[in-house]
């Protein structure tokens, strides 16, 4: 069952430029298969010119003009159209939460695991001589 536009009275209020949130995935890739054929249109070209910029078949151009396309030939017929610059606005890249962050990082180094010596010979330092050693001296 495919889902088809919600139309609801103050629908009309909106302007026809505007892609809402109650569209369904459908509606909306028809409003953007719209927008395209409507760039292609203002650039003057023909669905052949632009089917041969973006090195897809006609038919494809069609179908992305109806809304349905595939993301590589979208990118393809943007970058035909010269719209790549706006694919920022489309999807902007977002930054990364805190988890992923943290995740990034990954987790702070910690002791190895096994056994450690005393803990007077951890702080002695190289410097220090232990008890032994000292009494060896004398």
């Amino acid at each position: 069952m495919e889902l088809k536009h919600i139309k609801l009275p103050f629908m009309s209020q909106l302007s026809n430029s505007i892609i809402t949130e109650i569209m369904s995935p459908a509606a909306i890739a028809e409003a953007l298969g719209e927008r395209l054929k409507q760039a292609r249109l203002n650039a003057d070209l023909t669905q052949a010119e632009v089917a041969q910029r973006a090195g897809i078949s006609r038919k494809a151009l069609l179908n992305a003009e109806k809304g349905k396309v595939q993301l590589e030939v979208l990118v393809a017929i943007l970058i035909a159209l010269k719209l790549t610059g706006q694919l920022d606005s489309l999807l902007p890249k977002p930054a990364l939460s805190p988890i992923q962050l943290s995740k990034l990082l990954g987790k702070k180094r910690q002791r190895a695991s096994g056994q450690r010596k005393a803990r007077a010979d951890t702080h002695a330092g190289p410097h220090l001589k232990t008890g032994a050693e000292d009494e060896s001296a004398w």
